[in-house]
This record gives C-alpha cells, sequence and structure tokens, in this order.
C-alpha cells in the first residue's frame, strides 16, 4: 500500500527510498512513510521462539509479534526463488504495518540471509535479528518430551542449526545477537527480547 503512487497509481516494485521518502521512477512523484526497524526473533526448531513470543504478546508490548510460518504455510517452499518470495512478503507486510508507528517483530528460523538482499529491505532503518541459542541436551530434551519429536534427522539438524548461532555472528551478510536461554522461564526470554527491540529503538531515538 504505501509502495503504491497516489499520483500515477504505479504499483511495481521499483520505489527509490531516501531517508523516509519514497519516489516514483515514474512520474517524479515523492511522499513520506513512518521508516522504522525491522526485528527477527530467531533460532533453531524447538529453541522457544513461539513460546517466547506467546508470552511477548501477553505482555501488550509496543511492537507487533508475527510468525514467519504463515507465509511457508502458503506459498511454495520448494525453492530458493520460493524462499526469497516469503522473504520479500515478510517485508511487503512489515512496512505497512509499520505506517502504525510500531515496528514489527517476526519468528523465523531460516533465510536470515535473504533478509538484506530482498527490494523491500529498503522500507527499513535497519534489520536486527537475535538469535535464541541453548544447551544441547537441553535443546534434545525440548524436543523429544516437549514436541515429541522423534525424528533423530529432525533433531539433529536442530543441534547443528543452535550449534552454528552459538559459534557465529553472521548468517551470509545478515548479523545477529545472540542470547542463551537455558536456564531462563519464557517469562524471563519474552522480557529479554522486549528490552532488546527497547534498546534498538532507543538508538535510533525511536
Amino acid at each position: 500500500m504505501i509502495g503504491i503512487c497516489t499520483k500515477c497509481g504505479n504499483h511495481q516494485w521499483d520505489k527509490e527510498v531516501k531517508g523516509d521518502e519514497i519516489h516514483c521512477p515514474k512520474c517524479g512523484n515523492s511522499w513520506k512513510f513512518i521508516k522504522l526497524p525491522l526485528f527477527i526473533l530467531t533460532g533453531c526448531s524447538g529453541i522457544g521462539k513461539t513460546t517466547t513470543a506467546m508470552e511477548i504478546i501477553r505482555r501488550k508490548a509496543e511492537f507487533t509479534v508475527l510468525d514467519g510460518d504463515m507465509f511457508y504455510n502458503i506459498m511454495p517452499h520448494e525453492t530458493e526463488e520460493d524462499y526469497y518470495d516469503q522473504v520479500e512478503q515478510i517485508g511487503s507486510l512489515s512496512k505497512n504495518l509499520m505506517q502504525t508507528g510500531l515496528p514489527v517483530l517476526w519468528t523465523m528460523a531460516g533465510n536470515l540471509d535473504k533478509l538484506s538482499k530482498t527490494y523491500n529491505s529498503r522500507f527499513f532503518r535497519e534489520i536486527y535479528c537475535l538469535a535464541m541459542v541453548c544447551e544441547e541436551e537441553l535443546l534434545r530434551a525440548r524436543m523429544r518430551d516437549g514436541r515429541g519429536i522423534t525424528d533423530e534427522g529432525w533433531i539433529q539438524s536442530s543441534v547443528d542449526y543452535n550449534h552454528y548461532f552459538k559459534t557465529h555472528r553472521q548468517l551470509g551478510d545478515m548479523a545477529f545477537d545472540t542470547w542463551d536461554i537455558s536456564g531462563k522461564t519464557p517469562a524471563e526470554a519474552a522480557d529479554y527480547v522486549i528490552q532488546w527491540v527497547a534498546g534498538a529503538m532507543r538508538l535510533h531515538k525511536l
């Protein structure tokens, strides 16, 4: 919606963004918009992203919380192009929701490396990622006992992804912060994420 030119009706994804102003290359029209940071809560499958997000929602935090799986469930997910399309939709929805004045936080496990390469990334001040990590045995217990997962391949892939987040600070060109939730309650995790978002907003004086 905010990317559609009200002067010529150009709805193509071809807009230029400078600061908080959008420019239409077809007619030269420009208009202002609310440009906010985009927040991503990531981590391996079973780490507790959804549980934390639900706790944040109960707190009525000053940002919108959404689950990236909504696009995985309704869009193709076989090729790299499919995943880029999903990430584009995350960006497209976010830039419009942000016009209410509230930032958006998504829970998503993968595709972090695609976030900054999409067309819609130009509509955000910055993209922040926080990866939740935990001890390996705790993760295995969460998956087996908490979620009833018996597929050893799935469990091992989560263990490996969790290890990546613990030993790296970047995926592709997307940097991320980490926070170890071992021994933390959902309430403590929610508090941490809320403060993490608030800190970034203060950094941008928002």
